[in-house]
């Protein structure tokens, strides 16, 4: 099968490109054909060998819509696999084309302005569809500008929020992670029928970690350091365990400073660790020494592969209920679920585990069956190809678009 990857950026390697270049790769080896087309970034050898054929697209609207289209003609994907795109004239561009469109959703940024799903001042989970709520009193129409913008803010526009919601509609399927993630699609209006769960499950690399549990009572974050995963209501948990325990945290963000700064009035500093960005394999090594994992988003979590990942290296879990992480973390099994911002239980659990390690242990090695079994690298692509066969195998729409390429022919 011919399939033509869309993603906003090259070069990145955040969650969304992670699981682009893990799927690519695979099915390449599989036998199909692949080529990617793509917004701004700097290209590397890993996605030059993933990706014979590459199509770099302009940003504004009316030559990106433009780009897209004479890829479409000269590649001729028997489908698109899109990820994260919100340029209208990409969007419009596959809409009209004809050509079968599955859309792989990663986050929150389709249906929120904010893109996270939960209040900037109130920290509250947001259980709304997008609607005039998001203007007024939400006030997500303002927003970071992030980067080097000139401007510390930028305006999001409703209605153009709306209308790309209106384009995704038309596409075949929307891929997502969680139920939780589908239940969010379907409150936006979207069709049961055309939203499949297809968790983006990480290809396994070193994972084969066995946990110490030792006297060290190490316990590892991994992760963003960002207002919305809650590093400072994990700091202030910690700060309710008596028992001795070393934290490390291992990642970098915005929120980090503040964060440092909230563990050294908390008492912390001899026991919690700051050690910025680690690549992957040494995250592992940390796993090894360790006795448990910790999730602490207050935002709702897409998926929260990071927890996943804990777990495919035996540690057990303690994170909050927030999003999908209760669709893989169950309370009592492979760790415990602690309800939203529960400081006074999340201490407990850690506490409880912590102390008696064989049950740690226990609640590891299940943790670990579990992944094993319910989200398998080789399943979820195995699920991927089924889904692309069914959707190609529809009946093609024969667009003007079409029609023109068959008489350039």
């Amino acid at each position: 099968m011919k399939l033509l990857f869309v993603h906003e950026r090259i070069g990145a390697l955040g969650g969304a490109e992670v699981n682009v270049l893990a799927a690519a790769g695979e099915l390449r080896r599989r036998g199909h054909t692949l080529a990617f087309a793509h917004g701004p970034g700097t290209e590397s050898r890993e996605w030059s060998e993933t990706f014979a054929e590459r199509f770099p697209l302009e940003s504004h609207r009316r030559t990106a819509g433009a780009g897209l289209t004479r890829v479409l003609a000269q590649f001729e994907p028997d489908l698109v696999f899109l990820h994260k795109f919100s340029d209208p004239g990409v969007l419009d561009a596959l809409a009209g084309s004809g050509v079968p469109v599955v859309r792989m959703v990663h986050d929150h940024d389709l249906y929120c302005m904010r893109g996270y799903k939960y209040g900037y001042l109130s920290r509250q989970i947001c259980r709304r569809a997008l609607s005039p709520y998001c203007i007024f009193p939400c006030g997500a129409c303002v927003a970071r500008a992030g980067g080097n913008a000139s401007f510390p803010v930028r305006w999001v526009s409703y209605r153009a929020k709306r209308r790309e919601i209106e384009v995704n509609k038309q596409f075949d399927r929307l891929v997502v992670a969680t139920d939780y993630m589908r239940g969010e699609l379907l409150r936006n209006g979207f069709g049961a029928d055309r939203v499949e769960i297809h968790p983006p499950v990480p290809r396994a690399g070193m994972a084969a970690a066995t946990p110490s549990f030792s006297e060290r009572n190490l316990i590892v974050y991994a992760g963003q350091i960002i207002r919305g995963k809650g590093v400072d209501v994990l700091l202030e948990s910690l700060a309710r365990v008596t028992v001795p325990f070393e934290c490390v945290i291992l990642g970098d963000g915005s929120h980090r400073a503040a964060c440092e700064q909230l563990s050294r009035r908390l008492g912390l500093t001899d026991r919690v660790h700051f050690a910025g960005f680690v690549p992957q394999a040494q995250v592992v090594d940390y796993y090894r020494d360790a006795s448990l994992a910790v999730m602490s988003s207050v935002w709702p979590e897409p998926f929260g592969a990071t927890g996943l990942e804990a777990m495919r290296c035996g540690l057990p879990v303690v994170a909050f209920d927030a999003g999908g992480i209760r669709e893989w973390l169950l309370d009592g099994v492979n760790g415990h679920l602690v309800p939203w911002m529960d400081r006074d239980l999340f201490a407990a659990r850690v506490e409880a585990l912590l102390r008696d390690k064989a049950q740690a242990a226990r609640l590891g090695a299940q943790g670990r069956q579990i992944a094993e079994e319910r989200f398998n690298f080789s399943r979820y692509i195995d699920g991927l190809e089924n889904l692309f066969a069914r959707v190609a195998a529809r009946p093609q729409v024969v667009t003007e678009w079409r029609q023109a390429v068959e008489a350039a022919r």
